[in-house]
This record gives C-alpha cells, structure tokens and sequence, in this order.
C-alpha cells in the first residue's frame, strides 16, 4: 500500500506523562496481561480437550477468549514496552497494523457476542431443533463470517488511514493507534473518513447490540408465557445478566468513543474508556462466561488432576 505521509514514524504520548508513575502502571498492566492469557488460556484448552464441552455454546466461548488474548495483544505488550521505555516511537507500518488487528479483533468480537446471544435463543426457546439448528458446520460457517466479516471492515480504516497525508505533529495522544487520534493528525479532507468511522463501525457495533436485545426480548417472552417455572425463570434471567455485563462494558465504550460526535480535548478521557474494552472486558469475560459455568469448572479441575496425578505417583 503506498505511504503518502511525510511522516515515518508516530509518538506514542501514552496514559501519562508522569515517569514516577510509569512503573506502578507497568506492574498493574502486566498482572493485568497476564490474568488475561492465563483465565482465557485455560477456557481455550479445556473447551478443546474437553469433549463434554464439544457443544455450540462452548465452541463460540473458545472464539471469544481465543479473540480477548488476541486483542489484548495488539496493544499491551507495546504499551508495557513504553512504560519503561524513553523512546516510545512506533512506525508508520507497525501503526497502521496495530490498528487494522486492533479494529479486526474489536469488531469481530463485537459481532461474536451477537452470535453467541442468538446461540442463547435457539437453545432456550427451541430446543428440539437445537442440534439441528446449531449443527457443527452452522457453527463454523458462523464462526468463519464472524472473523472474515470483522477482517474486511479493518481492512477498509486501515487502506483509508494509510492513504491520508499526515504533515501535522506527530504525536499521538492515546497508548495505541486509533483512528480517532491519526486523523486529528491528519491533513486534507477527512470527512470520508469520519463517515466510514461513524456509519461502517456504527453499523458493525449495533447491529449484533440489537440482535442481542431481541434474542433477550424472546427469552424472556417465552419463558414468561410458556413456562411458570419461577427457579427456570430465575436461572435464564441470571444468564443474560452475567451476558449482558460483558456487553455493556464492551458496547457503551465503543459507541463513546466511535459514534458520538468529535468534541475538543477529549483524548484523555478516550482513553481511559478504551481502557475498559480493550483491557478490562478480556479479563472479565472468563469469569462472567465460563469460570462460573460449573461445566467449564469441572473440566479444569479434571485437567488440573491430571496434570498433578503424575506427581502422587
């Protein structure tokens, strides 16, 4: 892709400009990392090895924490480098890259909880047609236009972001590359841009949101009207709350900061709501989706006995 920028190389202005503080941040954010690829580690290889959990739900639980290690990659590891680090440059390609994953994995997850929600669905309000509803290869064709659908809307930001020239600073006021931030950078028209940015990505973040509404809407409808089950209600109502927790704290943020309106001096506070979708869902997914799910927590606990059964020998 040709570079028409007269810059080769962004600044990276991170979360703050306080050395003394950097450490203390290095240290909260590598825990963080680390909670991050060992909990959505663990779902991965359970729901692989396991065969009890060879089930539709558990095959996209595994697309999500493989996409949460994944995501949370693209920017930690670069961000725990400027921590302690004077020179916290990034290329011009290495940016480009960072957002096109950053906005690959973003969206593909948000797409995924859609799927996961309409999962949800099938399997509480028509049961007897679940198997063959959600067969294997349902499943997977499911899966394949989930990443590919969130590959290609990268793809598209991140030609567009290449193409622009950028003759302004080249500092970036965020602790990745976004681009909210590169096109403040930017000069020429960029008012494409921002429409792609408001339109494709608005469309990509609300779309799975509505659907997950509506496969809420006929949950509940159904349990209420078919079933006076007070402890089935209870149960399915518990559910899409754990659910619905992991996707406001992964929705809210991303319509904050990609669909509202550009106002002045807001970097900061950008960042810190990235923070939350970037950082924090990946850490709480496992706990909300799977490590509660007495299923998953007893596939670990098998594969921790035989990881230890060795050793008593």
């Amino acid at each position: 892709m040709p570079n028409h920028t007269s810059v080769n190389e962004f600044l990276l202005l991170g979360l703050t400009d306080t050395q003394e503080v950097e450490p203390f941040l290095f240290a909260v954010f590598l825990s963080i990392y680390i909670l991050i690829l060992i909990g959505n580690g663990a779902i991965l290889v359970v729901v692989i090895s396991e065969p009890q959990l060879h089930s539709p739900m558990y095959f996209f639980l595994g697309n999500l924490s493989c996409l949460d290690i994944c995501y949370s990659t693209v920017t930690l590891p670069k961000m725990l480098d400027d921590f302690l680090s004077t020179h916290k440059t990034i290329s011009f390609v290495g940016c480009i890259t960072q957002l096109h994953f950053f906005h690959f994995l973003g969206s593909t997850e948000a797409i995924l909880l859609g799927v996961m929600a309409f999962d949800r669905f099938v399997a509480i309000c028509n049961p007897l047609r679940y198997t063959i509803l959600m067969k294997h290869q349902v499943c997977l064709c499911l899966a394949a236009v989930t990443w590919i659908t969130g590959f290609f809307h990268a793809l598209l930001h991140s030609v567009m972001t290449s193409h622009l020239t950028f003759c302004k600073s080249n500092h970036i006021h965020h602790f990745f590359c976004d681009i909210k931030p590169l096109l403040d950078l930017a000069c020429g028209n960029t008012e494409l841009n921002h429409w792609m940015l408001e339109t494709v990505t608005g469309t990509i973040a609300i779309s799975p949101f509505f659907l997950i509404l509506l496969s809420y809407f006929y949950i509940i409808s159904f349990l209420l009207f078919k079933s006076w089950s007070c402890s089935m209600l209870q149960k399915a109502l518990s559910t899409c709350t754990s659910h619905f927790i992991v996707v406001i704290f992964f929705y809210v943020p991303v319509v904050f900061i990609y669909i509202r309106p550009t106002s002045g001096n807001s970097m900061d506070r950008d960042q810190i709501v990235a923070i939350m979708y970037s950082v924090v869902t990946p850490v709480l997914n496992p706990l909300v989706y799977t490590l509660r799910n007495k299923d998953v927590k007893g596939a670990l606990s098998k594969a921790i006995r035989k990881k230890l059964q060795p050793e008593h020998l």
